[in-house]
């Protein structure tokens, strides 16, 4: 059984981590191009003709119903509030099985877990699907462009208390979570004076009728505050740069794209420092993502990110060319993530979800499995069908992006290569395709 080049196998881990999975044609196509290159041209924001094919849904917010209103009416406003944001998940995750530039899609699931918030709370399709796609819009841009505009987004607004922040009333939540887990990281250089001050400087953000973000100025507190050293009358605009200020953020933020991209663990103190001197006082989200993912320290590695559920059923999708083309279709790939633990728009907190080891239960591996076998099903195997048996583990290989597989996975696949069905599914779930 034969193996690709090392020079092949780091491409294969850059195109698995800038995206979801990677096929073996699209690995040959760009392992003899600069990594930096194809990254810098994945983010350069021209238009992606599949992603195009997915236009995003057009939503009329439901009305409504009064204090007064019959139960059924109360019924069938929750249904549609449910059908609407079913259709938005269906249209995001076929989305990022047919866009042909993988890598922006992946930044704006990074981001929504990153910002994490949810439907379950914010029970409206037009402001989930407005943070999204301001996730996507600025998502590879200045980070200080893109904290703001989450600190005043309607479905943040609403998810974190924002809209219920007055100067009357202070809500901490937002200020907190902004510094907590946005842009400084759990106690690192502030405390809760700063907290307090923070909410201050956030009252007054309420959502209008067209569904914008709106400042009423007799919600909002006048008054000076001081936060993390900076004192004055003020407002969120200024609150996100005095925090982004912070030498802690720029090192925060640069970590945390680190452990999204590229491994569960921190980064070295060495790395770290390259990253963030890439960052730089831009804040250049581009830059930082090339750092990452050109880095020695992330090239000599191998296997050090487990795949999160997204990751795992799109690259397998895309791998295989599983239709997508019906709501039925795109239906049974929901339930599956579902299953697993891990649907688009439904993070469990506002911490995102979890990562690493916590996705390879053994129940998650069942799922995962059978999940994998509907999947060959429903693909077409000609290309591992024609092929003669003993050359099938090379390539299912190849056709996944996996350079080599160890003794033990080749005896595995080996003993089911008379079934392409079966072998398919299997290379699915070895260790080299569940983890990057």
């Amino acid at each position: 059984m034969g193996s690709q080049s090392v020079q092949w196998m780091q491409c294969a881990r850059v195109l698995r981590r800038a995206g979801f999975g990677a096929t073996g044609s699209e690995i040959d196509a760009a392992h003899t191009l600069p990594v930096a290159d194809y990254l810098r041209a994945q983010l350069d924001g021209s238009a992606d003709p599949g992603a195009g094919l997915t236009p995003l849904p057009v939503f009329t917010e439901p009305v409504r119903p009064g204090r007064d209103a019959a139960t059924d009416v109360r019924k069938r406003y929750q249904s549609d509030l449910t059908g609407q944001l079913q259709t938005l998940t269906g249209w995001w995750v076929r989305r990022m099985a047919t866009a042909q530039r993988p890598l922006p899609e992946k930044l704006t699931l990074l981001w929504h877990n990153h910002f994490a918030t949810s439907a379950s709370k914010v029970r409206s399709a037009t402001e989930m699907a407005g943070q999204n796609e301001t996730l996507r819009r600025l998502g590879a841009g200045d980070f200080g462009t893109l904290a703001y505009a989450m600190l005043t987004d309607p479905a943040m607004l609403r998810w974190l208390d924002g809209t219920a922040n007055t100067a009357k009333a202070p809500n901490e939540n937002l200020s907190r979570e902004f510094m907590e887990l946005f842009a400084l990281g759990h106690g690192n250089g502030y405390s809760e004076t700063d907290v307090r001050e923070g909410a201050r400087a956030l009252t007054g953000w309420t959502i209008a009728a067209d569904g914008s973000p709106r400042l009423d100025p007799k919600r909002h507190d006048t008054g000076s505050k001081t936060v993390l050293g900076v004192t004055g009358s003020l407002d969120a605009r200024e609150f996100c740069t005095a925090v982004l200020a912070r030498p802690e953020s720029a090192r925060f933020v640069a970590g945390r794209m680190w452990q999204q991209l590229a491994a569960d663990a921190p980064p070295s103190a060495a790395a770290l420092d390259r990253l963030t001197a890439a960052y730089g006082p831009g804040r250049d989200i581009t830059r930082l993502v090339v750092a990452v993912l050109t880095d020695a320290e992330f090239l000599s590695g191998t296997g050090t990110v487990v795949q999160g559920p997204v990751e795992w059923l799109i690259g397998a999708v895309r791998a295989l060319a599983v239709p997508m083309g019906t709501d039925a279709q795109v239906k049974t790939q929901v339930n599956v993530l579902r299953t697993l633990g891990q649907v688009p728009f439904y993070p469990p907190s506002v911490g995102g979800w979890s990562s690493g080891q916590a996705w390879l239960s053994t129940a998650a591996a069942q799922t995962r499995l059978r999940a994998a076998t509907g999947l060959a099903q429903k693909a077409d195997l000609s290309w591992l069908s024609g092929t003669g048996t003993t050359d099938r583990i090379d390539a299912v290989g190849h056709r996944l992006g996996i350079g080599h597989w160890s003794d033990r996975s080749a005896a595995v696949l080996a003993s089911v290569h008379g079934d392409p069905i079966r072998l398919t599914a299997i290379a699915l779930n070895t260790p080299e395709y569940l983890t990057s």
